[in-house]
């Protein structure tokens, strides 16, 4: 690394390591890596991981680093780490937003007990592999306001942060929000450019002041200048339950889908898609083969090797969090006729995502014993060959 990158960034900890290079073997081992552990560089939890991977091939891996009692409204860094050589070896963590001026801490969240006034939560970062070469991340400050900041060397230096809470407002015509997360995991770009991404929105009355709760998109299509609010994606109602975390894929025929966390009785992702990722949602389903405790997933497309295929990861089981998962589709997500599971035991919040040279990274939460978060975060990267070849079919 380069003196003036490694000046440019804020570090975590003493020493920049490395950690000692593996593989994805011929044969289709998955390997994994640990990248961030209860503890380590004085945070108490580490949670909501995120993946990205650049024009340039550079792997992005981020996460909200949660210093007290580890809970949403705890004090919060967001920290990134980057792989130049296919998610093998990993920099050291850094801390990437800071915002300027005075914070408030969000009202609602104060009438929770838990709630420190003097804390200040950076949440629900969102990143979006440009492309052109630039990476967009969006984030929230107090599931309050919203901000945006770009990279244009892969991650090692990143704009000053401009606040975009403004392209919230047009929501309030259809719900008073108030309580705003973006993502988390990370966005897409449309095949047109449009830059893409998932939130929810709160009137934040009900559990931990996220709830009840509606899901949206917000867009750009000015390359991260300004954004704009989609129409409601997913309403509340009795049968589809306070739609929250969500994640996105644009599908072969320029439709763009919404794979939906939900608190409903059916256990599964709901399903929505749109014929420009902003209006026109359709009526939200069930998606019957994706079951789901209630958890954040991960959604990416495998087009590499003459396969074009989809990918979802996240705990295979209707109650509790563990066995993360990986589903594999082949009809542009209609069916998940393939899994296999990555971690058997406690695994809780993934994303997933593809290198140039087809390996699959799968980054999650796990421990030996259970909680909502797990006390570390694990890169698991594999081949296609070994999702395929060990996977049960539906």
């Amino acid at each position: 690394m380069k003196p003036s990158a490694i000046i440019s960034w804020l570090f975590v900890g003493v020493t920049a390591m490395l950690l000692p290079a593996t593989g994805v073997s011929a044969a289709g081992d998955i390997v994994k890596t640990d990248l961030f552990k209860m503890g380590d560089h004085g945070y108490n939890l580490y949670h909501i991981p995120g993946i990205a991977v650049t024009a340039k091939g550079t792997v992005l891996a981020w996460c909200e680093a949660r210093k007290n009692v580890g809970n949403d409204w705890d004090d919060i860094d967001i920290l990134l780490r980057r792989s130049t050589d296919d998610g093998m070896t990993w920099d050291e963590a850094k801390k990437i937003v800071h915002v300027d001026g005075p914070k408030t801490k969000n009202p609602f969240s104060l009438r929770l007990k838990s709630t420190d006034p003097n804390t200040v939560t950076y949440n629900n970062p969102v990143m979006i592999a440009d492309r052109d070469g630039t990476v967009h991340l969006v984030f929230c400050l107090e599931y309050m306001r919203s901000f945006y900041q770009r990279s244009e060397d892969d991650g090692i230096t990143w704009s000053k942060p401009v606040e975009i809470t403004k392209a919230f407002e047009p929501f309030r015509k259809d719900y008073d929000w108030k309580v705003l997360a973006t993502g988390p995991n990370h966005g897409i770009q449309l095949k047109n450019g449009r830059l893409l991404v998932p939130v929810w929105l709160s009137t934040g009355t009900g559990g931990n002041a996220h709830r009840p709760s509606v899901t949206a998109t917000i867009f750009s299509d000015d390359a991260g200048r300004t954004w704009q609010a989609s129409e409601i994606a997913v309403p509340c109602t009795d049968e589809f339950v306070n739609p929250n975390e969500t994640v996105a894929i644009q599908l072969t025929d320029g439709r763009v889908m919404l794979n939906v966390r939900n608190e409903s009785k059916a256990r599964r992702r709901i399903i929505v898609a749109s014929p420009d990722g902003a209006t026109q949602w359709s009526d939200p389903i069930f998606q019957e083969d994706l079951v789901d405790p209630v958890c954040m997933a991960g959604l990416t497309r495998y087009n590499y090797g003459g396969k074009n295929l989809l990918l979802f990861s996240n705990p295979d089981t209707p109650r509790g969090r563990r066995n993360v998962t990986v589903r594999v589709s082949n009809d542009e997500g209609q069916t998940w006729s393939h899994r296999r599971s990555v971690e058997s035991g406690f695994s809780a919040y993934s994303d997933i995502n593809v290198t140039p040279t087809g390996a699959i990274l799968c980054f999650y939460g796990r421990s030996e014993k259970a909680n909502f978060a797990g006390d570390r975060l694990t890169i698991a990267r594999f081949s296609i060959d070994w999702l395929l070849e060990g996977a049960s079919k539906d």
